[in-house]
C-alpha cells in the first residue's frame, strides 16, 4: 500500500546550502533598506534600536522552529496548503490557495518586482513608466529562467544571493571601519512605540515560511528541514544586526529617523558621489535575489492544488525535464503581471502591494500555528524527526505573534489591506464552488 505522505513523484533534490541560499535570497532584499527609519522614529535610543533587530531574529527563529518540525513530519512541495489541509480540512486548504494565488505569493512577486523596477530605473532611466517596466522584464526574464527547469533555476538563485551577500558585505565592512566618525547632533528623541517598531521589524524579516515549499525537493528533508531554517535565520540575523550597526556608524540615530532613504545617504557619505548608483546595484541584486527565489516556490503550490481538483489538473503536470512546473510558472506570472499593471495606476506600486498582502499573510500564518496544534493533539503517535524545543510554549508564542500582526497590519496599513481581505472574501464563494471536484474532509 502507498504511503499517504508520499504524493508527489521524486524530483530533483535540493541541498541545505541551496535550501539556504534560496531563503536568505527572498528575506535578505528591499526591506532592510527601507524599514530603519520607521524603527529609529518608534525607540529613543541606539542600544533599543539593535535589541529590536535582535528580537526580530528571535521571534523568527521561534516561528522557523515551528515550520521545521512541520515539513519535516509532513513533507510536501504544497507547504502550507498541505498543513492546512491534514490539520483544517480541505476547504481551508482551497481558500488559503486562493489567497496565495491572488493576494500573497503573486502581491509578494509583483511587490518585490516593483523594488527592482524603481532603482533600475535609476541606472537606466525609461520614461515615466519606466518603474513598472522594469518590473514587467525582471518577472519575464526570471520566469522565463524557472521554465527552463529547476537545475537552472537554483544555479542562478545561488549566484545572485552570493552577489547580494557580498554587496551588503561590502557595505557593512564601509560603515563600520571605512566610515568617517558620525557628527553629533542634539538628540531629538522620538516616542517610545515598541510595538509598532516591532511590526516593521517583523515585516523587513518576512519570506522565511517559504521554505515550506522546498520540503518537497528537499534532499533527506527529514534531517534537513530544521538545518536550513535555523542556518538562514542565523544568517538573516547578523545581517540584519551588522547593517543597522552601520547605519548607526555613519548616520547616528537621529540621522536615521530623518533619512527617507538611509541606504542611500549612508553609502553615499561613504563612497561620494557614487554612493546613489552603488545602492542601486545592490539593491537590485537583492531584489532580483529575493524575486527568482519567490517565483521558484510559489508555483509548488499549484501543483498541489493541481492535484486535488481535476479540474485543475494541468497545473500539476512537470512539462519539461529537470521537474518544474511550466504551466504553473506561467499562471503565476499572469497573475502578477497583472498586480504589476494595478500597482503602476497607483502613487506607489511597491507601497500598494505590501499593504494589499499584509493580513492575508498573518491571517494564514496564524492558521498554520494553530494546525501545528491540531496535528500534534491528533496524531501523537506519528514519528516527528525534529520536534520543535519547549512545546506549547514555542508555538503558542508563535501564534500570539502572529495575531498581533494580523491585529498591526488592518490597523496600520489602510486601504489596501482592506482590498486585499475583500479579494480573500471572494475567494469564499470560489471555493464553495469548487469543492465538488474536492474531498471536504481533511487529508489523511
Amino acid at each position: 500500500m502507498p504511503d499517504p505522505d508520499r504524493e508527489e513523484p521524486a524530483r530533483a533534490s535540493i541541498s541545505v546550502m541551496q535550501g539556504v541560499a534560496f531563503i536568505v535570497g527572498i528575506v535578505v532584499g528591499i526591506g532592510i533598506f527601507k524599514s530603519p527609519q520607521l524603527v529609529a522614529q518608534s525607540v529613543t535610543s541606539e542600544s533599543a534600536f539593535i535589541v529590536l533587530w535582535v528580537v526580530g531574529g528571535l521571534v523568527t527563529l521561534v516561528g522557523a522552529l515551528v515550520y521545521a518540525e512541520l515539513g519535516s513530519t509532513y513533507p510536501s512541495g504544497g507547504g502550507e496548503y498541505h498543513f492546512l489541509s491534514r490539520a483544517l480540512g480541505r476547504p481551508v486548504a482551497l481558500l488559503f490557495a486562493w489567497a496565495r494565488v491572488t493576494v500573497l505569493q503573486t502581491g509578494i512577486i509583483a511587490a518585490v518586482a516593483f523594488v527592482f523596477g524603481d532603482y533600475a530605473q535609476q541606472l537606466v532611466p525609461l520614461g515615466p513608466w519606466g518603474s513598472a517596466i522594469h518590473a514587467a522584464l525582471a518577472l519575464s526574464l526570471l520566469t522565463l529562467v524557472n521554465l527552463l527547469g529547476l537545475p537552472p533555476g537554483k544555479r542562478f538563485q545561488l549566484a545572485l544571493t552570493t552577489l547580494t551577500l557580498a554587496a551588503i558585505i561590502a557595505v557593512v565592512i564601509a560603515g563600520l571601519w571605512l566610515a568617517p566618525g558620525k557628527v553629533a547632533v542634539p538628540s531629538d528623541p522620538a516616542g517610545s512605540a515598541m510595538g509598532l517598531a516591532l511590526v516593521f521589524v517583523l515585516l523587513t524579516y518576512g519570506g522565511w515560511s517559504e521554505a515550506a515549499y522546498l520540503s518537497g525537493d528537499l534532499a533527506d528533508v527529514r534531517r534537513n528541514m530544521v538545518r536550513v531554517l535555523v542556518i538562514a535565520t542565523v544568517i538573516i540575523t547578523l545581517i540584519y544586526v551588522l547593517m543597522n550597526l552601520a547605519f548607526l556608524n555613519i548616520l547616528g540615530l537621529d540621522g536615521i529617523r530623518k533619512s527617507s532613504a538611509v541606504g542611500a545617504e549612508a553609502v553615499r557619505k561613504v563612497a561620494g558621489s557614487h554612493g546613489a548608483t552603488a545602492l542601486a546595484l545592490i539593491i537590485c541584486c537583492a531584489a532580483l535575489s529575493a524575486l527568482n527565489g519567490t517565483i521558484f516556490t510559489g508555483a509548488r503550490l499549484y501543483r498541489a492544488v493541481g492535484d486535488d481538483l481535476p479540474a485543475l489538473k494541468r497545473l500539476g503536470l512537470d512539462a519539461t525535464r529537470g521537474g518544474s512546473p511550466t504551466v504553473a510558472f506561467a499562471a503565476q506570472a499572469v497573475v502578477a503581471m497583472s498586480l504589476i499593471v494595478f500597482g503602476a495606476m497607483t502613487r506607489d506600486g511597491f507601497q500598494a502591494m505590501v499593504a494589499y498582502t499584509a493580513p492575508v499573510f498573518w491571517l494564514f500564518l496564524l492558521l498554520v500555528g494553530i494546525s501545528y496544534f491540531v496535528l500534534r493533539q491528533r496524531e501523537p503517535a506519528r514519528e516527528r524527526p525534529f520536534r520543535a524545543p519547549l512545546y506549547p510554549v514555542t508555538p503558542l508564542l508563535f501564534c500570539l505573534t502572529c495575531a498581533y500582526l494580523l491585529y498591526a497590519s488592518l490597523v496600520y496599513t489602510g486601504l489596501g489591506a482592506l482590498i486585499g481581505v475583500a479579494v480573500l472574501l471572494i475567494g469564499v464563494p470560489v471555493v464553495w464552488l469548487a469543492m465538488p471536484q474536492a474531498s471536504m474532509e481533511p487529508k489523511p
